[in-house]
């Protein structure tokens, strides 16, 4: 297989999401993994809804993710390109005006359903004469213009489904140019994957339904056909249709939230496919995993509560160096030894600031039984304090008092952190260090 060239093409109407960021990590992890190049496309033809802030937070969250397209470009820029394409396929027959109103085809759509006929677009403008033609655009009536198919079987092999094909007669000629000169998806997209000599066309399903109209265009553009690999869509746990509405499921609100990159790539990568959803933190082992002979056809349940999971079990793998700038920007970053004793108790890093907290103080602590502290208090063992200190420290109060287990563990871990969970005192002991442990046992705050 030569170098594939695939695109990501995205509408930059809004924030994108984790179902689009799904079809982005498709595509540049399967041209990484080749060798191949990865463009990013915006499809803003629609200039009114079409804004430059969401072009450039896509690219953001593009690079958060950790993949950056080889190419960007903009279908904004590119009408000459579109506008060629509609002549070539006018002079060839192959696009024609029509000039029915929307309450028009409306009208005959309900008379085709109630004489049990398909409701597609009966080619009634391709009768028109030329004095007809003239005639309605005297009345001030604009021309849409419509593609005609041939009405042949379209077979073509998708690379997730497998062999599929549509029968164009039961569909309608496709709108591609509307009455005000403007282009609908179609076409630009289209002439753009020629252009740019796009080789594989990876997207969601959703498209599966439209790839028999754009084969035929392709081969009335004289280009050749991409292979197409339809994959399924993502949806929230409940099966809900994921859409840029759901702006906390965008990927700047799950940046914003403290998850890691490298969570939200690997659930929206794994997801919905025959391997099982682990943290991935390398790239390139994930580009790997993508198999499109193993992807289910089943939609892909996207679940909040799994990816925080695989954001911790990251994070407990993560080691200090990779997160010691981030701990400093939250004043958190108490050294190499507090990131060993918090990590395995966190969700998210943002999280260690609350143990940095519990370590430097200062720390109400909550004492309920004053004689068994003050007992532990003589039973402290002396300075300096290592990873053994708590041991010996615990089996002390435990002769002294007889108490064991969370009788013995919990009055502790209250009174030195002010809480009744968090990490192993074992580690946490030595940092938080003799001063500030008697001051605390003693009830002040420390």
């Amino acid at each position: 297989m030569s170098k594939p060239i695939v695109r990501f093409a995205p509408s930059p109407t809004g924030l994108i999401h984790i179902g689009n960021a799904r079809q982005a990590l498709m595509n540049a992890l399967f041209a990484r993994r080749e060798g191949g190049v990865f463009v990013l496309r915006f499809d803003d033809t629609d200039l009114g809804r079409s804004k430059r802030e969401y072009a450039d937070a896509t690219e953001e969250d593009l690079a958060w993710l950790g993949i950056a397209p080889n190419l960007v470009v903009r279908q904004s820029e590119r009408f000459a390109l579109y506008d060629d394409a509609a002549e070539r396929l006018r002079i060839s027959g192959r696009l024609y005006a029509c000039y029915e109103t929307p309450e028009e085809l409306e009208f005959r759509r309900k008379r085709q359903l109630a004489r049990g006929l398909p409701p597609i677009y009966d080619r009634a403008s391709l009768k028109l004469s030329p004095e007809d033609r003239e005639k309605l655009e005297a009345e001030g009536r604009k021309p849409h213009w419509r593609f005609r198919l041939d009405h042949r079987n379209v077979v073509w092999h998708d690379l997730v489904r497998g062999p599929c094909h549509v029968d164009c007669a039961s569909l309608s000629d496709p709108v591609l140019v509307r009455e005000d000169g403007t282009y609908l998806y179609t076409l630009p997209s289209i002439v753009d994957d020629i252009d740019l000599n796009i080789s594989h066309v990876i997207r969601g399903e959703d498209h599966v339904t439209n790839t028999a109209v754009q084969i035929q265009i392709f081969e009335a553009l004289g280009a050749q056909v991409p292979f197409f690999a339809h994959i399924n869509l993502l949806t929230t746990a409940s099966g809900e249709g994921l859409s840029k509405r759901l702006g906390h499921l965008s990927l700047k609100s799950l940046r914003e939230a403290g998850l890691e990159p490298q969570a939200v790539a690997s659930l929206a990568v794994l997801v919905g496919s025959a391997e099982s959803v682990r943290p991935i933190a390398d790239l390139d082992e994930l580009a790997r995993l993508i198999d499109f002979d193993h992807i289910s056809r089943a939609p892909a349940k996207f679940d909040e509560h799994e990816l925080e999971q695989l954001n911790a079990r990251l994070i407990h793998e993560m080691p200090y160096e990779a997160v010691r700038e981030r701990l400093a920007a939250l004043g958190a970053d108490a050294g190499e030894a507090f990131w060993a004793a918090v990590r395995g108790n966190l969700t998210k890093v943002v999280d260690a600031a609350q143990w940095a907290q519990v370590v430097n103080g200062p720390v109400t602590p909550v004492i309920e039984d004053r004689a068994f502290i003050d007992t532990a208090i003589q039973a402290l063992p002396p300075a300096p304090w290592d990873a053994a200190t708590w041991k010996a420290w615990t089996e002390a109060v435990k002769q002294a008092t007889g108490l064991k287990g969370k009788a013995l563990f919990l009055p502790l871990r209250l009174a030195l952190t002010g809480l009744d969970h968090g990490p192993e005192l074992a580690a946490l002991l030595p940092l938080i260090g003799p001063e500030r442990a008697r001051a605390r046992l003693a009830g002040q705050a420390a």
